[in-house]
């Protein structure tokens, strides 16, 4: 079993990544492979609705020269699926959202390539419009059939300035409770197909 966390934040050390680094630490610990991809701070452009897609069929974008292929390869071959995005006025980044469209258009044109895999997502935030962030996600999850995890509380940190993350205890031992869920549902599902 595998899950690849793609990390939306333009901060590759910020509070998005330690969320990601806690709830990977907890995967690795049950003997689930991971892998972290740096997808914020890339200049990505979104959906252009060419259809080429729909046309070819082949899990690939017809923009492929920004890394959203290599992307959507991660997703398709693993179990689990995480998508980081901060808060930004009460939403995610535009770079997550560049993948999760063309993710989505490009899997789904595939015969639903991400169908039946488990999907976490986890944003921190100043102090509220996480829940908007991370229902954008769980949105992207769910029109691609797969299962969402959740927590002890919403998958989210209350952390503003880089590193605010380190000092959330609530926020840490929810990233850890989601590591030991995603952990629990893949291995009841064995994993995928």
């Amino acid at each position: 079993m595998n899950v690849v966390a793609f990390n939306c934040s333009p901060r590759e050390n910020g509070n998005t990544a330690g969320m990601i680094r806690e709830v990977l630490g907890v995967l690795e610990s049950e003997g689930i492979a991971t892998e972290a991809v740096q997808v914020g701070g890339r200049d990505l452009r979104g959906c252009r609705a060419c259809g080429s897609c729909f046309k070819k069929k082949d899990l690939k974008c017809a923009y492929g020269g920004d890394g959203i292929n290599a992307c959507i390869e991660r997703m398709a071959a693993a179990d689990g699926i995480i998508i980081g995005s901060p808060t930004y006025f009460s939403d995610l980044t535009s770079e997550a959202k560049a993948l999760i469209d063309r993710a989505g258009y490009v899997t789904r044109a595939s015969g639903m390539a991400l169908n039946r895999k488990v999907g976490a997502a986890v944003s921190p935030a100043r102090r509220a419009g996480s829940i908007h962030t991370l229902d954008s996600i769980n949105h992207f999850f769910a029109i691609s059939g797969m299962l969402t995890v959740g927590s002890s509380y919403w998958n989210m940190s209350l952390s503003q300035k880089e590193g605010d993350f380190a000092s959330d205890a609530e926020g840490a031992r929810t990233m850890r409770d989601l590591g030991s869920n995603m952990a629990w549902i893949l291995r009841r599902i064995g994993g995928g197909d």
